[in-house]
């Protein structure tokens, strides 16, 4: 992102224009696919880019369409916790390009261009017509795109601390169905929950990498706490911890 921001200001663009922006977002993907040879979706590129302070983007990526939504966490008296395991990942060498080989096998086999297609009222039809293998790795997807327009439903009337059990329903279905989180993920998700967070959920790519947990102000350090001991009673390196705060994306600087 910063070589891509650096090339614009070389090219006397404008490096506010959204629509621009979200351009670059598709070019920095195109190289990670297809120079990195690693198989990623366009989220984090237009994340880095579009974002804005106060607020979290909801983006549809099979069209372009952005929506910039009010998440004001300290408000409601809540804050948005990470917990980095430290256990590194890497997209290139993981499982996540098998993931998105099989879901794609899978949209082939329903004759169809994506699974966002399968509609949740014929998702039971459409699992009956693939083999084992690919049915909860389907109901993952199409569940967790349902998951997301109700989290965003919640937001845009301002009710943060409703999403607390779609984050606990989102881990569930990675952990169980898409298979891609991993034993200190859900270390830090179960402890973060029995500490007194509203909701928790690994995030990213899987196989490593961060949690998130919407936790109280009030029961930040407890939950704090609570996972770092638990890290430390099975063996695991500590993991690092801070609150999130919504921010606006890459730019340069004046």
């Amino acid at each position: 992102m910063r070589s891509a921001m650096a090339l614009l200001g070389l090219g006397g663009e404008d490096d506010q224009d959204a629509a621009r922006r979200a351009e670059l977002a598709r070019w920095c993907q195109r190289a990670e696919n297809e120079f990195v040879g690693v198989p990623t979706g366009v989220l984090d590129q237009t994340a880095s880019m579009c974002c804005v302070d106060g607020h979290v983007l909801f983006l549809d990526v099979r069209s372009g369409r952005t929506e910039q939504v009010p998440f004001n966490a300290a408000g409601a008296g809540l804050s948005v916790l990470v917990i980095d395991t430290r256990v590194k990942h890497s997209l290139g060498d993981s499982g996540y390009g098998d993931r998105r080989q099989s879901t794609e096998r899978a949209a082939h086999v329903l004759g169809l261009d994506a699974l966002r297609d399968v509609a949740p009222d014929t998702l039971d039809d459409a699992l009956g017509r693939l083999p084992d293998d690919l049915v909860p790795l389907v109901r993952h997807v199409v569940t967790e795109n349902e998951r997301v327009l109700e989290s965003v439903e919640h937001l845009r009337h301002g009710r943060i601390a409703d999403i607390g059990p779609v984050l606990d329903a989102s881990h569930v279905s990675m952990r169980d169905d898409y298979r891609i989180s991993c034993p200190e993920l859900d270390l830090a998700v179960d402890t973060a929950r029995t500490a007194g967070a509203l909701g928790a959920r690994m995030t990213g790519g899987g196989f490593g990498g961060s949690a998130i947990a919407l936790v109280r102000e009030s029961d930040r350090r407890t939950v704090e706490t609570a996972v770092t001991t638990a890290f430390e009673a099975a063996g695991y390196r500590a993991p690092r911890l801070f609150v999130a705060v919504p921010s606006a994306g890459a730019g340069r600087d004046a």
